[in-house]
């Protein structure tokens, strides 16, 4: 079997190519079959109120892509201007290799892979602005 196989649980919601599709009462799998799907668990969303932070507000625009509510081609230059300024500041060797994942799945249309990379950001973000001085 090939393509993305997604494990849901219970009532879990996902997002498919713009449509929310919602689990029953017991836990399944599935296979996405369709190459270059746009797929994103809500359970993984980031809500526009909890746009706060600068990772949260990159991971935002790549979410925005998934589900359809903006363009790729318009997000793109957008997403790319996004990682540029995070790897002036997160240049630690952990995450310039995300961020270089980010930059190389939004050049080849990959938003799932991009939005996957960033978010592996975020707890390091987190921790920094944790331990910045008030």
């Amino acid at each position: 079997m090939t393509g993305l196989v997604l494990k849901l649980g219970p009532h879990e919601r996902v997002l498919i190519n713009g449509a929310v599709i919602e689990n029953g009462e017991r836990r399944s799998k599935l296979a996405v079959m369709t190459p270059n799907a746009n797929i994103l668990r809500l359970r993984d969303a980031i809500h526009p109120g909890e746009v706060t932070t600068p990772v949260r507000r990159v991971c935002y625009i790549a979410q925005l892509v998934l589900s359809g509510d903006v363009d790729a081609a318009k997000a793109r230059l957008q997403l790319l201007r996004g990682i540029e300024q995070l790897s002036q500041v997160l240049t630690d060797q952990d995450s310039r290799v995300q961020l270089a994942l980010a930059t190389t799945a939004v050049m080849e249309d990959q938003y799932y892979q991009a939005l996957k990379a960033l978010r592996s950001l975020l707890p390091r973000e987190e921790r920094l602005l944790a331990a910045r001085p008030e």
